[in-house]
């Protein structure tokens, strides 16, 4: 059974007035300092109905933001998809022919055989993302859950969020089996880089706490890079830090095979399962359950239920430290 749309708690900013940019790119914005330092890439709307990582480059840009050091690019990238955003069918907007943040590999960003909506601007954009030393990629959850960050498979990611200090839930994953995320990109990817990227889960799409989240992991990855200083941001912007982070280590995807799946609760996100064993759903009739104690749900949800999504992840509380304040 479907699950009823969360209300819509926030306004969708017009954001028309930055489609012309300097870089004759539309909705991405490049500032360089004429200084020494790393380019610093904001991204929203990898998904058409995000809304909050657009609320918080709408209002950079409004602010007329500009890099002390290196560079700074701000960007919206699925714009088609934002504006096909109908309050009646919110999840609808996701995306327009095919998931934004599932092409991203040089295999497949070169398969001229192929053609999107999503890979034209994937394809548009991925110029700058190739010099983008620093990537903070701003999304949202279908369900309501508590704001996570999403670090990749590598140490240097789990480095990296812990010094950005929030949200207090890291996760480590391999990505998807539909495809590969832009936070996962090239040398995003390698570990031998210095380059890295963080995706960030802010909260429910529409709710008002995942734009404060947006906010304030906007503020303290730019403050972090160097490439502004805090004096340069909204105060306001900056939250408490949490007292703790704990690092969870995704160990398997449950992937959906058809659309018959459901789950055993109603699960939104983080509950943590105590006994291995244990029921949580049913795909094709047959039982899904937890491989080991205390197991952590990852994202759950049938939002988007289609052969070959990943419906959940499966992960263990790897680490737990202080945060970095």
């Amino acid at each position: 059974m479907t699950r009823p749309a969360y209300p819509i708690e926030v306004a969708f900013p017009d954001i028309s007035m930055h489609e012309r940019s300097g870089t004759g790119i539309p909705y991405l914005h490049t500032f360089d300092s004429g200084v020494p330092g790393a380019h610093v890439m904001i991204n929203a709307l990898t998904h058409g109905n995000e809304v909050c990582g657009a609320i918080v480059v709408d209002a950079l840009l409004r602010a007329e933001l500009r890099p002390r050091r290196g560079r700074l690019t701000l960007a919206f990238a699925n714009v088609a998809a934002y504006r096909r955003f109908d309050a009646a069918k919110p999840d609808a907007a996701r995306f327009v022919d095919e998931d934004f943040n599932r092409v991203w590999t040089r295999a497949v960003l070169d398969d001229t055989s192929r053609s999107s909506s999503e890979l034209e601007r994937a394809r548009e954009i991925r110029p700058v993302i190739d010099s983008v030393d620093l990537l903070l990629d701003l999304h949202s959850m279908h369900e309501k859950s508590a704001p996570l960050i999403v670090a990749g498979p590598l140490d240097k990611g789990i480095e990296l969020s812990l010094k950005l200090g929030a949200p207090a839930t890291v996760i480590c994953d391999e990505g998807h089996r539909e495809g590969r995320r832009m936070r996962d990109y090239e040398a995003f990817g390698d570990p031998g880089s210095q380059k890295n990227a963080l995706l960030i889960e802010c909260g429910q799409h529409w709710e008002a706490s995942a734009v404060a989240v947006a906010r304030d992991v906007t503020a303290r990855f730019l403050k972090l890079s160097g490439v502004v200083d805090a004096e340069d941001l909204p105060q306001p912007w900056f939250a408490p830090l949490p007292d703790e982070m704990r690092v969870v280590r995704v160990t398997e995807a449950v992937v959906a095979d058809s659309v018959d799946f459901k789950f055993a609760g109603t699960y939104t996100g983080l509950e943590v399962i105590e006994k291995a064993g244990t029921v949580i759903g049913w795909s094709n009739g047959e039982p899904v359950r937890t491989p080991y104690d205390h197991c952590v749900l990852v994202m759950p949800s049938l939002r988007q239920l289609r052969p070959g999504v990943t419906v959940v992840r499966l992960g263990r509380i790897a680490q737990r430290t202080a945060a970095s304040h």
